[in-house]
């Protein structure tokens, strides 16, 4: 065999062998970001209409916010926001719409009060979808909802759905955080977001 067709070979070896790691890298790094965003994976590809793309963005997401210094409250706050939380919750008969708008200005605060910069709606959900991802589209769900009664053109029956929403998402930021962490560690069961219930 001449020297010329073994450094060929050697070549066609050396780009097979990279293809394959490169395939492989891409496939680990797909399973690894849809066992941790889980439904959210899926809404960021539709959303961006491509793979790619909507991996990086979700890899930014993640860099991003291991930058932020996430904490976990107090118990003594937990019980006083979950005492809040029960106040909103009644006047809801009375008065939906003030209930959902408290409920998010409230949401908003827990959010913040545990280390999420609250900038603009939409990065402070991509925020949110690293650590929360099963609910993070409740979140969307209430906003939406939040800003039509804003506007007087949301019914009763939305507005309470976005209470179970807020409700949801509420839940899950006061879970401790050892508990956040072990669920974060889990790969997601469902491909559809978890709706939380009424």
């Amino acid at each position: 065999m001449n020297t010329e067709l073994l450094i060929i070979l050697v070549l066609i070896a050396v780009a097979v062998l990279a293809a394959a790691a490169w395939y492989y890298y891409r496939r680990t790094t797909s399973q690894r970001l849809k066992e941790r965003f889980g439904p959210e994976y899926d809404q960021t590809v539709r959303q961006l209409q491509d793979r790619q793309r909507a991996e990086a963005e979700l890899k930014a997401r993640e860099k991003r916010v291991q930058q932020y210094e996430i904490v976990p409250l107090p118990p003594a706050e937990r019980s006083r926001y979950r005492e809040t939380w029960l106040a909103i919750q009644g006047r809801f008969v009375d008065s939906p719409k003030t209930a959902v708008l408290e409920a998010n200005e409230l949401v908003e605060e827990v959010m913040q009060r545990c280390g999420y910069p609250m900038t603009n709606f939409e990065q402070s959900a991509a925020d949110l979808s690293v650590d929360h991802p099963r609910v993070v589209e409740n979140y969307r769900a209430a906003y939406r909802i939040a800003e039509r009664s804003r506007r007087s053109a949301a019914d009763t029956e939305e507005l309470r759905q976005a209470l179970v929403y807020y409700r949801a998402l509420f839940d899950e930021l006061l879970e401790d955080r050892e508990t956040a962490v072990n669920t974060r560690k889990r790969p997601l069961r469902s491909s559809g977001s978890r709706r939380a219930r009424a």
